[in-house]
């Protein structure tokens, strides 16, 4: 005890503001030594003040060196030495870099970039610099330094032929790809396994004694021994046989590891979550106001399982009043709980087909938190006021406790409001009224939707129909009526208002932010919609407004489609970050994501902001500041990245596979984008996308035109954009390369009918007919390989 308080003294009494001096120069004193003090018995200098020293030294300085101007003296063994590693922890974090000298510097001065390096499935990739800006160029050869994922800094080293930054990877500092799912592949007694994740192009060796008896061809999860070098591929060893290539749902197992999707509880989790009670307890209700005589109902789809909103609306004599219950998820998930950091780990459920990955265990997400029809639930309620113009006028939020008198669907909703006859009004007698007054309110907002100019692209989502041994039986479209629509606008509101609320109590949080398209997009658009007499108003700033106004100028008109998808084209993606810089989409000046903290974690965050905002103390003593919201707001932006793109990496699995039964028939496809090697169509009744390869389009040389998004034949003037409707046949599918080649059987646009389709916007005139497509010679004959493959 005696040591303990005595280095609390020595800790005392080395707490100062260190100096520090080179030859010409003084350096300010360190301003986080109080922090280092509270943390350490005997207190270095900081990380900050160490990157302070580096810039004041204007050059990479030994460790000697470092000591020397931040007066640790090498006699002091201690510190000496805590400052060495404080420094190797620098270089490992990428702050600092170590030159062949040994000498620390910082990246910037030695033209250094810091980012994660993004694989292509041609073997090349870029480095995405974690501060922002333009991505460097990796070719081949670089990325025989590194996997996909990993944290490097890199150089710039020039340009590559189409003018892009090129960089040269200098050092790996943080190997992201621990383990490695794909097939076994053996020849000369050799062994390798082939990444399922086409990002990571760099087979993994696999020595004899690292096999666990897997066969040929059989799934696998590799744990990597070695990373590859400039000189030398990755090791690995075989740790599970996951089960044989095409077997029922191993797509999904595939994707999950593939995107390292984590989906695993840890012991030390489930235990927490033994400790939480299985339903609401008395004591859970204190302090909450009492909505469980409310007719509040879910109305949600009807392979929904956890219950994030409900809903009621009420006519008030002047407007109406809306009242959004959400899940308290916060009362259950505490900050820096395991249940807490493991949400926040995987930043989003992961909806596959058939199957979920979800953020909260199922303990939570489909039971405790969920709000389940006909039991008492805990939640954050948003009951908003609003006008007959469908303005929010006021907003309160409170905790409450509610029992959901209804679990509907949107089928079961839409039939209600649209058949005076329908079964449901019988079976729900109780809530019909209240779904009556909800639509009511729906058409006000939607309304205003309108006056506001948000955008809504008619976009036409899917979903998978299996059969019992779970292969595809069909692909049909998912058609939105009322009552998604219903909800979709509650939730806007309530996202709105919760934005304002937090705005206006000054608390960091994450808002959803869209940005105007980029300059250089919006000069394409233009380019483009010139072909159709058309205009983006607006300037360099043009708003929804703008763009709402073109989608109403093309309304029923031939070529909508196409339109409407360059306009979508050209927006960026959101993101969640603090910067709050409104929603472009939506038009909306303050915009947030409050309603689904089941399956979202900035959604819980923005739960406990609110739970703060009752404190009236602004940020003070907010848990979380805007450099914390800076950092969680780009971890999510990248998990529902990852989420997204391994949904869409399954998905495109099971519809290759389900082509592949269909070689040699033939389908009227739409051309969905253009490219300088050919055309991605989508399949009609199937809404599967391949691939016409530029050389199955005829004896032409084909040109493509990046701000028409066509491509066009030098010779026969024959054109092909977006929106055109084609004749194919099914060629080949790659099952590994989720890749799918079509070959072109007839179809196309003449300059003539282009010029016919331009006239035709110019004078608005209201008839319009069908743009000729005559048959075109093909340059395969009928049942030929093509010998074409997708780029």
């Amino acid at each position: 005890m005696f040591c303990g308080i005595l280095g609390k003294v020595i800790g005392a009494f080395n707490l100062r503001w260190y100096r520090v001096t080179t030859e010409n120069t003084t350096v300010q004193q360190d301003p986080h030594a109080q922090r280092e003090a509270e943390k350490y018995d005997n207190p270095i200098p900081s990380r900050e003040f160490i990157l302070d020293a580096l810039e004041t030294a204007q050059k990479p300085l030994r460790l000697y060196q470092v000591a020397k101007v931040l007066e640790v003296s090498e006699d002091d063994e201690e510190r000496y030495e805590a400052l060495s590693r404080r420094l190797k922890a620098m270089v490992r974090d990428g702050q600092l870099i170590r030159n062949r000298r040994g000498a620390f510097g910082l990246l910037k001065k030695m033209d250094l970039i810091k980012g994660r390096v993004l694989g292509h499935p041609d073997g090349y990739g870029f480095l995405v610099p974690e501060a922002g800006g333009k991505d460097l160029f990796l070719s081949e050869k670089e990325m025989h330094k590194a996997l996909h994922g990993d944290l490097v800094i890199a150089s710039v080293v020039g340009e590559d032929r189409r003018g892009r930054q090129e960089g040269a990877i200098v050092e790996v500092i943080d190997h992201r790809t621990k383990q490695v799912l794909g097939r076994l592949a053996t020849e000369n007694g050799l062994s390798w396994v082939r990444p399922n994740n086409n990002r990571l192009t760099q087979d993994v060796f696999i020595p004899k004694d690292g096999l666990l008896d897997a066969k040929e061809e059989q799934v696998v999860l590799v744990e990597m021994l070695s990373q590859p070098t400039l000189r030398s591929g990755p090791i690995g060893k075989i740790i599970e046989v996951v089960g044989d290539y095409m077997s029922p749902g191993m797509e999904i197992d595939s994707a999950i590891h593939a995107y390292g999707i984590p989906n695993e509880w840890s012991e030390e989790l489930l235990k927490e979550l033994d400790s939480i009670p299985d339903e609401v307890v008395e004591a859970d209700l204190d302090g909450r106001k009492d909505l469980r005589s409310m007719q509040l109902v879910t109305i949600d789809g009807s392979d929904t399982k956890d219950f994030d909103d409900a809903v009621f609306a009420k006519r008030r004599k002047n407007g109406w009043r809306l009242v959004v219950a959400i899940a308290d998820v916060s009362h259950y998930v505490k900050s820096g709980t395991e249940l807490d950091k493991e949400a926040f780990k995987r930043g989003n459920s992961v909806y596959f087909p058939q199957r979920v990955v979800p953020m909260l265990p199922s303990k939570l997400s489909d039971g405790l938190c969920s709000l389940n029809p006909h039991v008492d639930r805990l939640c954050m309620v948003a009951d908003l006021a609003i006008d007959d113009e469908g303005r929010l006028e006021r907003s309160q939020y409170y905790q409450a406790v509610m029992n959901s008198k209804a679990r509907l669907t949107y089928n079961q909703v839409n039939d209600i409001l649209t058949d005076s006859e329908s079964e449901y009004r019988t079976e729900f007698a109780e809530q019909v009224s209240h779904i009556e007054d909800l639509h009511a309110l729906y058409k006000i907002l939607q309304k205003a939707r309108e006056e506001r100019g948000a955008l809504e692209f008619n976009t036409t989502e899917t979903r998978i129909v299996f059969d019992d041994d779970r292969k595809i039986k069909e692909i049909v479209p998912v058609v939105r009526n009322d009552a998604h629509k219903l909800i979709e606008e509650c939730m806007l509101m309530a996202n709105v208002a919760t934005a304002r609320y937090l705005k206006w109590h000054k608390i960091p949080i994450v808002y959803r932010v869209h940005e105007k398209p980029a300059e250089e997009r919006l000069k394409n658009v233009r380019t483009f919609l010139k072909d159709f007499g058309l205009t983006l108003e607006g300037g360099d700033e043009p708003t929804a407004h703008d763009y709402a106004a073109v989608m109403e100028k093309i309304k029923d008109q031939p070529y909508e489609h196409l339109v409407q998808t360059v306009l979508l084209r050209s927006m960026n993606q959101a993101v969640y970050q603090p910067d709050n810089k409104g929603h472009f989409g939506l038009n909306y000046e303050h915009y947030t994501h409050f309603t689904s903290p089941i399956r979202r974690y900035p959604d819980l965050l923005v739960h406990r902001a609110i739970q703060h905002a009752w404190k009236k103390t602004g940020a003070e003593g907010f848990e979380y500041t805007e450099a914390n919201m800076q950092e969680l707001g780009q971890h999510c932006s990248d998990t529902e990245r990852r989420a997204d793109e391994a949904t869409r990496d399954a998905v495109t699995f099971l519809k290759c596979e389900f082509l592949s039964h269909r070689l040699g028939e033939e389908y009227d496809a739409v051309v969905t984008a253009a490219t300088n090697f050919g055309l991605f169509v989508e399949i009609d009744p199937l809404y599967v996308e391949g691939l016409v390869h530029i050389t199955e389009l005829g004896e032409d040389y084909f040109h493509y035109d990046n701000a028409r998004h066509c491509l066009k034949g030098e010779r026969t003037g024959k054109t092909y954009r977006l929106g055109d409707r084609i004749r194919v046949q099914v060629a080949q599918v790659n099952l590994d390369d989720r890749k799918v080649d079509l070959r072109f059987i007839s179809g196309g646009s003449t300059d003539e009918t282009v010029s016919e389709v331009e006239s035709e916007s110019e004078s608005q005139s209201e008839e319009s007919g069908e743009q000729k497509r005559p048959r075109r010679k093909r340059y395969y004959r009928k049942g030929k390989k093509s010998p074409a493959k997708s780029e």
